[in-house]
């Protein structure tokens, strides 16, 4: 069974704009049992809330293979200068481009001013973004905003020559299993479809879709295009973006997933007010409890999450909190396993102190924790609309600290230093250079590295040059490597 996104860490903003005017109704949806003869009345008022989103991407036009024959270009009188009728460059240099289209995928207005909201996998690599509104048809040139990877939630901009009817955000904290769910998109490049489900499971996290997964499973049919999609209760109120779903065959078997609307919120209003999403870190590497370590650990049942090492110098380290320990409440919210930890404490703000439950030895003992930011970050932006001049030499590139979670990530030998890659964009310098995710970084022009922010800060002062010499290692084997730029 296979996990498919439906379309075709973190993005920093270039500008940021102001917050959007959204609507949220956080009232639960009323316990009634009743007749429901029709849904009409809610696709009518959800309808022109959503979009499709049609991206296209600079591409060379396609070379005529005949072109590299020879004898072929003897015949008829082609000169042998490597150029092909109609090329403005010699060949090697770049000949004609054009957009081409490349995916279709949907998305949700949620402020009168223009902001929408989709996936990021739907506008990935795009060079440009046509929204199409779904009541007249308006089409519009959108810029992204920003885009956060690891939620797969991406954030877009319209400029209305009209009135937009925008979306009303629900609590998807107060959802229910068997909730009626209705999604709205365009699967298949078929517009304004609409199909109706129930709330399968809530709080899915092991589908390994995204770093950060809090998915709402429905049966409501999704199928390729419906990503960025609303998911809307019986009352038209937005309760998820649709994302993926789990097929054997890419089309719809009864599985869909959807990000909750409170995370995509979340997640769009920091990227809209601080450029990229800040989350907490408490510097621990966690496993889940089985009944023999419940009980090795003296607990009364499995619930929690166990530390099985702590990040020297961390907030945890500093705050005492050691391997063995066992996580079971964060700020009085029950932590079930790793994954919730994970997604609790990536939830508050970096800098907030919070009050972490945990039982030692049998016994209970709280500490108090001022969360640092989770430390991954990009090496240089890759959403910068407001600048000019040549990209950054080591544009694409995404690292963090090596740590036990990375560590186990991605195989790393126990002595390995320096900051591991964590995504690489495959049209980058540094990926043409053969760099990969998983691959340790320990110098930047002869300077050792040492730490994330270190590897960031440095980039800054290299990314005007045109070329930059990196030490890496691949599984224990070391090289350097020249990464350039190309203009």
């Amino acid at each position: 069974m296979a996990a498919l996104l439906l379309g075709a860490a973190f993005a920093p903003l270039g500008r940021a704009d102001d917050m959007p005017t959204v609507k949220v109704d956080p009232k639960p949806l009323p316990q009634v049992v009743g007749t429901l003869t029709t849904f009409a009345p809610v696709v009518e008022k959800v309808a022109p809330s959503v979009v499709t989103i049609a991206t296209s991407k600079m591409v060379s036009q396609a070379k005529n293979p005949y072109f590299n024959d020879p004898l072929f270009r003897r015949f008829f009188g082609i000169p042998d200068d490597g150029q092909e009728p109609g090329d403005e460059a010699p060949k090697g240099r770049g000949g004609k481009k054009h957009l081409e289209r490349f995916g279709l995928g949907s998305g949700v207005v949620v402020s009168p001013e223009g902001h929408i909201l989709t996936n990021n996998h739907v506008i990935e690599g795009a060079d440009e973004i046509i929204v199409t509104l779904g009541n007249d048809k308006r089409e519009y040139k959108a810029r992204k905003i920003g885009t956060d990877p690891s939620t797969d939630i991406a954030v877009l901009k319209i400029e209305p020559n009209a009135k937009l009817q925008e979306i009303t955000f629900a609590d998807s904290d107060k959802l229910k299993v068997g909730d009626l769910a209705i999604a709205v998109g365009n699967p298949f490049g078929l517009t304004q479809s609409v199909t109706m489900g129930i709330i399968s499971a809530l709080g899915r996290s092991d589908t390994h879709i995204t770093d950060y997964e809090n998915f709402i499973q429905t049966d409501a049919s999704i199928n390729p295009g419906n990503s960025g999609g609303a998911l809307v209760d019986v009352e038209g109120r937005l309760i998820g973006i649709n994302t993926a779903i789990f097929s054997r065959t890419g089309g719809n078997q009864g599985i869909g997933f959807a990000v909750p609307s409170n995370l995509a919120r979340t997640v769009m209003e920091s990227l809209i007010k601080n450029g990229k999403v800040s989350r907490g870190f408490l510097g621990i590497a966690l496993q889940p409890l089985s009944d023999d370590l419940a009980k090795a650990f003296k607990l009364d049942a499995d619930a929690g999450a166990l530390v099985a090492e702590v990040t020297p110098r961390s907030p945890a380290e500093k705050a005492g909190i050691k391997a063995g320990d066992v996580v079971v409440a964060v700020n009085g919210k029950k932590v079930e396993g790793p994954r919730e930890l994970q997604l609790l404490v990536a939830g508050i703000a970096p800098g907030t102190k919070v009050d972490v439950k945990l039982v030692r030895d049998g016994s209970e003992k709280t500490v108090n924790v001022e969360l640092a930011e989770r430390p991954i970050n990009k090496i240089a932006a890759t959403d910068q609309p407001e600048k000019s001049g040549d990209p950054d030499v080591l544009d694409g590139v995404t690292v963090g600290d090596i740590n036990g979670e990375t560590r186990k990530k991605f195989d790393l030998p126990e002595n390995a230093s320096g900051v591991v890659i964590t995504e690489i964009d495959p049209d980058s310098p540094s990926a043409e250079a053969g760099l990969k995710a998983g691959d340790v970084i320990h110098e930047i022009n002869r300077e050792p590295i040492n730490s994330a922010k270190q590897a960031v800060d440095l980039s800054e002062k290299v990314k005007a040059e045109k070329k930059v010499l990196l030490r890496v290692s691949t599984k224990g084997t070391s090289r350097y490597v020249v990464v350039e730029r190309k203009d």
